[in-house]
C-alpha cells in the first residue's frame, strides 16, 4: 500500500515528526510514502505564512530512512489562474519526487471557511470550486497529479457535507477529467473524507470516468497531518484502483511508477 499525500511540522498545519509519520506508515503496512508539504500562498495576504521553509524540509527528510519504506519528497502547491511564474520558482527550491497541484483558494477567499460559503447553496459553492479548478488546470502544467478534487466537500464550514455527486456536475468535471487526461496528469483518490463527508475525494465514479477520457495516472493519498490518520482506508483505495485501472501508481524524480494490483 501506498500514501503519496501526507504533512509533517514541515508544514504551517501539520503536528507531528516527518520520522513518526514514516514509523506510523511503516506500522501501517505501506510500502512507499511521499511527504507533500504546503506551499500555498493566501491572494489577499490575510492568512499566515503558508509556504515551508526549504532548509526547514531539507533538514526534516533528507537523512530520514527507515528499513522496508520508501521515502518520497515531494510537495503540494495551491494553484490559482495567475501564479505560473511562482509556482515555477517553487520548483527550482530542490529537487523533487512528486508535486501535488490543489485548489484552496477561490475569489481570493479559503473554501474551508464561512465566508466563501456565504450566500451560496451547497451546489453553488461545488460548482464555483470546480469552475475555478478547471481554469487552473488549464492553466498550469507544473504539478504531477491534482489532489483532493472534491476537496470542498470536507470542508467543515459546508452546512451539507457530502461527496460532490458527479451527475449534478457533470459537464464541468469531465472538463477537468479530460484535461488532466490530455495533459499527462494524474488524479488522486483522496481518502480524508470518508470520515468527514462519507466518501473519498473524489469517489469511485469520478475514477471510472477518468479512465473512460484517457487518464492513465492515479495515486492514493491520505492527506495525513497526524501519525493517526496515515494510509487510513490505503487498503479500501487500492481495491477500487484495482477494478477499475489494475494498478497505482507512485513516482520518483517526477516520473510515475506503476505498480500492479
Amino acid at each position: 500500500m501506498f500514501d503519496f499525500h501526507m504533512h509533517s511540522r514541515v508544514s504551517f498545519d501539520g503536528h507531528d515528526t516527518g520520522e513518526a509519520l514514516a514509523r506510523a506508515a511503516l506500522a501501517a503496512g505501506l510500502k512507499e510514502i511521499c511527504f507533500t508539504d504546503h506551499i500555498d500562498y493566501d491572494p489577499l495576504g490575510a492568512m499566515p505564512d503558508m509556504a515551508f521553509n526549504t532548509a526547514v524540509y531539507n533538514a526534516e527528510y533528507d537523512h530520514l530512512e527507515l528499513p522496508g519504506l520508501k521515502i518520497r519528497r515531494g510537495f503540494e502547491f495551491g494553484l490559482s489562474r495567475d501564479n505560473q511564474a511562482q509556482f515555477g520558482k517553487e520548483l527550482q527550491r530542490r529537487p523533487f519526487d512528486f508535486v501535488l497541484g490543489s485548489m484552496h483558494f477561490v475569489d481570493d477567499v479559503d473554501v474551508y471557511f464561512e465566508p466563501f460559503w456565504k450566500g451560496r447553496t451547497v451546489f453553488q459553492a461545488e460548482r464555483r470550486y470546480l469552475e475555478e479548478t478547471l481554469a487552473c488546470v488549464r492553466a498550469h502544467n507544473g504539478f504531477d497529479v491534482l489532489a483532493h478534487l472534491t476537496y470542498i466537500a470536507k470542508c467543515p464550514s459546508n452546512p451539507v457535507p457530502r461527496p460532490v455527486p458527479y451527475g449534478e456536475h457533470q459537464e464541468v468535471i469531465d472538463e477537468i477529467l479530460r484535461t488532466l487526461a490530455d495533459k499527462g496528469k494524474g488524479l488522486e483518490l483522496n481518502t480524508s473524507g470518508m470520515d468527514r463527508c462519507g466518501g473519498f475525494l473524489p469517489t469511485e465514479d469520478y475514477f471510472r470516468r477518468f479512465k473512460e477520457l484517457g487518464g492513465e495516472i492515479v495515486t492514493i493519498g491520505s492527506d495525513a497531518h497526524r501519525c493517526d490518520r496515515v494510509g487510513q482506508y490505503s487498503g479500501m483505495a487500492c481495491e477500487i484502483l484495482k477494478n477499475i485501472f489494475g494498478y497505482v501508481c507512485t513516482f520518483e524524480d517526477r516520473k510515475p511508477v506503476f505498480h500492479k494490483l
